[in-house]
């Protein structure tokens, strides 16, 4: 077809009535080109025009629905570049330990489950987090064993990177003071060798493996459970950091019946069996109508900061000797960054330390070495420790900081006590990174973190908590603009993981995802901006939730 042809085509399709038209609004586009509208027209679930009112009436049709916002505030559907859909379901069923400010207030919540629940069954938990208690240390099994003794009890730190188990799920586990710790791995142990019931990551795997598994029914409906959760609080997408074949099974199911109201950005966990599976199976782009994407691989390199597992160059200020953990070796996420590169996949490593961050850096940099590839988009998944040295080597290596903004503003209180004054200078360091010339897609971890993206969207240029402290924010030559934090919710996140010509902008021709908040997050004052709420969340054109 000549030049004139596709020009006459293109006119043609753009005069095709639309499906709705949204009138009235002020409309943060995320596009460069046209950065505030006042309407917007869909088509076929995607974007036909953005601009005036007058160029949107005039795609106004017979069947055209209009949508008149009365002056409300459109942004594109924001997208969490780093969360965990099926423990968000999980958590969604189990006790809620998130805010609780003391052990005592951990055992009671489990005591009331506890009395709801059949002989023997497995009590789950998850949210507890010892910082906000006034005894800051790790807590012991015999006051809960003590409350509970006839049910195991697994309790997962909000980190996900500890758990607290009952003396009832030490016994099922066979786990004793004879016990080794595994590879990447602790249990805390008592001055006599004692297990004392908290696991760090990899010891979580020895007790987690006698808990029976779930029926395929309850994570099905779990993940619904999830999806209009995210899509309440204005999320259209999610990176999810590391779904087995399992996981992945029950999304393509949901998505095939077309029940999947979210895009997911699917990192598949990185045991062989799975690689192999998926590498077999090819990258798969955008399927069951753009809702599922298999096309990366989730490998995790330390623990966390909170659970004291986050790997460092130097001992932990307040744990002198403990360096923390090295879950998978050097030499194990080479070979799996060259057989990605070999296939077309990208690669996205949890790293939290700076002795994780270096690792993964020089590991990512012989694999480049290797197999050259010009547009890999590998990623470290928090990157929140980092030395000075190190920081412009994701820009050289073209690698991306995949950060959440609400893991600064939750951990800012009791960082300096982790690492002291000098090493905290490296943590969350967003404008540094920013400065080399990368762009950090941001996200909430959750269920680590609360749902709500605009908690991350806040903490990004204001390093400050939900009570505005402290005052001017937490390191605030970090901060970033506001409108990069616009940014690290939608285009960021799609070009992280290669969407960009998709979605992230609001722009004719990508995904009609939009969501419409009651109030202008781009121009209120910033104490105002956790107040805003979402009234309404749009994928592919169609209303996934509303107020």
């Amino acid at each position: 077809m000549s030049g004139f042809g596709v020009l006459f085509v293109l006119l043609t399709l753009q005069q095709q009535p639309a499906d709705l038209i949204v009138l009235n609004a002020r409309v943060y586009t995320a596009d460069v080109t046209r950065p505030v509208a006042e309407a917007l027209a869909v088509r076929g679930g995607r974007i036909a025009f953005v601009g005036s009112a007058r160029g949107a009436l005039a795609l106004v049709g017979p069947r055209t629905q209009r949508l008149d916002l009365g002056g409300q505030t459109v942004i594109p559907g924001m997208v969490d570049a780093h969360a965990h859909l099926l423990g968000l379901g999980q958590a969604l069923r189990t006790v809620n330990l998130v805010g609780t400010r003391s052990y005592d207030e951990v055992i009671a919540r489990v005591v009331e489950r506890a009395k709801t629940a059949r002989p023997g069954e497995w009590i789950r938990g998850r949210g507890w987090d010892q910082n906000d208690w006034a005894d800051t240390r790790f807590p012991t099994h015999q006051a809960l064993s003590s409350a509970v003794p006839n049910n195991p009890v697994y309790l997962t730190r909000v980190d996900g990177h500890a758990a607290l188990v009952n003396a009832k799920a030490l016994e099922l586990a066979q786990v004793t003071a004879a016990t080794p710790d595994p590879t990447g791995g602790r249990f805390i142990r008592d001055s006599a060798g004692n297990p004392s019931g908290v696991l760090v990551d990899g010891a979580q795997g020895v007790v987690g493996r006698v808990i029976p598994a779930a029926s395929h029914a309850i994570p099905s409906a779990s993940t619904l459970a999830a999806i209009a959760e995210a899509n309440r609080w204005g999320l259209t997408g999610i990176h999810d950091a590391g779904v087995d074949a399992d996981g992945i099974a029950v999304y393509e199911d949901l998505a095939r019946e077309g029940k999947y109201d979210l895009r997911n950005y699917v990192m598949i966990r990185s045991d062989d069996s799975t690689l192999d599976a998926f590498m077999k199976r090819g990258r798969q782009i955008g399927l069951y109508d753009g809702r599922l994407w298999i096309r990366s691989i989730k490998l995790v390199a330390d623990g966390a900061l909170g659970s004291r597992g986050a790997a460092l160059l130097e001992p932990y200020s307040d744990d002198p000797g403990n360096t923390g953990l090295i879950t998978t070796t050097p030499e194990r996420i080479k070979s799996v960054a060259v057989r990605a590169l070999k296939a077309g996949f990208q690669v996205n490593v949890h790293a939290i330390g700076d002795r994780a961050n270096r690792m993964v850096l020089d590991q990512f940099e012989a694999a480049f070495k290797e197999v050259p590839v010009a547009d890999h988009r590998f990623r470290i998944e928090h990157a929140q420790i980092l030395r000075y040295q190190d920081i412009p080597r994701f820009a050289e290596l073209d690698v991306i900081p995949s950060m959440q903004g609400s893991h600064q503003t939750s951990d800012m209180y009791w960082v300096p006590n982790r690492l002291g004054w000098a090493r905290a200078q490296g943590a969350y360091a967003w404008r540094s990174l920013l400065n080399t010339g990368v762009v950090i897609p941001n996200g909430s971890d959750f269920p680590v973190e609360a749902v709500n993206p605009l908690i991350s969207f806040h903490s990004f240029f204001t390093r400050q908590d939900a009570d505005n402290f402290p005052p001017g924010g937490w390191m605030p030559e970090q901060r970033t603009t506001r409108q990069e934090a616009l940014w690290s919710m939608t285009l960021w996140p799609a070009y992280a993981a290669f969407m960009e010509n998709e979605s992230g902008t609001l722009t004719a021709g990508k995904f009609a995802d939009f969501v419409v908040l009651d109030r202008d997050i781009m121009t209120v004052a910033p104490e105002e901006i956790l107040k805003a709420s979402v009234v309404m969340t749009v994928l592919g054109g169609r209303v996934v939730y509303r107020k």
